[in-house]
């Protein structure tokens, strides 16, 4: 069983027991639940394949947060060709690892 979630304006696909990382969520601890609402497909083994127009009514997932974290160095480097010209920047972008509960629905 599975599910697609539209969850801060990106799409995920979902199963239970697995990990998930999604844009950071400052607001929420460690050990605290979410609930994502607009499911937009679920596809389960006894019922088939459940499409929303465009969400799908009563269906949630439920997660909860396991860690905050930051992600692997992106490299970001310019240079300007017979210029002198050389920047070189690195970024690591926040993340939030969540771990899927249940898919209600």
């Amino acid at each position: 069983m599975y599910a697609i979630v539209d969850f801060k304006g990106l799409q995920f696909r979902v199963v239970k027991g697995r990990k998930l990382k999604v844009p950071y969520l400052a607001h929420l601890e460690e050990g605290n639940e979410v609930e994502m609402p607009e499911v937009l497909v679920i596809s389960d083994d006894d019922k088939g394949l459940r499409l929303g127009q465009p969400i799908i009514a009563n269906a949630k997932v439920v997660a909860e947060v396991i860690q905050h974290s930051r992600d692997k160095k992106v490299i970001v480097f310019k240079k300007k060709r017979r210029k002198g010209y050389r920047k070189k920047q690195g970024h690591r972008q926040y993340f939030t690892e969540l771990q899927i509960k249940d898919i209600q629905g």
